[in-house]
């Protein structure tokens, strides 16, 4: 159902920008949906990291906020994660869901911040 990319390696304070592609779900559907994206880091549990309605109000977990920015572009079935000011503890991989009304989990991006 969804398709992340975008991860790679980067060194602390570098940035990166995350994609997911929902090309299964249909429009109405998509638009009005709560968009979330999460992280599993090794040996912890996935965590919600930002959420964004259909109305584009976003929320972020403490951790992130200042320094992540979510978005979607409907037209396209797209939602993004810009991360900037990245540390080592935001390595993980990320995955995209619609937050509430989960899909089965895709592969997800691999995302290493090097310090």
């Amino acid at each position: 159902h969804l398709v992340e990319s975008g991860g790679g390696l980067v060194q602390t304070g570098g940035s990166l920008k995350l994609s997911c592609k929902a090309p299964r779900m249909i429009t109405s559907t998509f638009n009005p949906a709560i968009m979330g994206w999460y992280r599993q880091a090794p040996g912890k549990q996935r965590e919600l990291v930002a959420t964004i309605t259909g109305g584009r109000n976003t929320d972020y977990a403490e951790s992130v906020k200042g320094r992540f920015t979510i978005s979607r572009d409907n037209a396209r079935k797209m939602v993004y994660l810009e991360m900037n000011n990245l540390e080592p503890e935001d390595t993980a991989v990320y995955y995209c869901n619609r937050h509430g009304q989960e899909f089965p989990w895709g592969q997800g991006t691999q995302v290493t911040v090097s310090s």
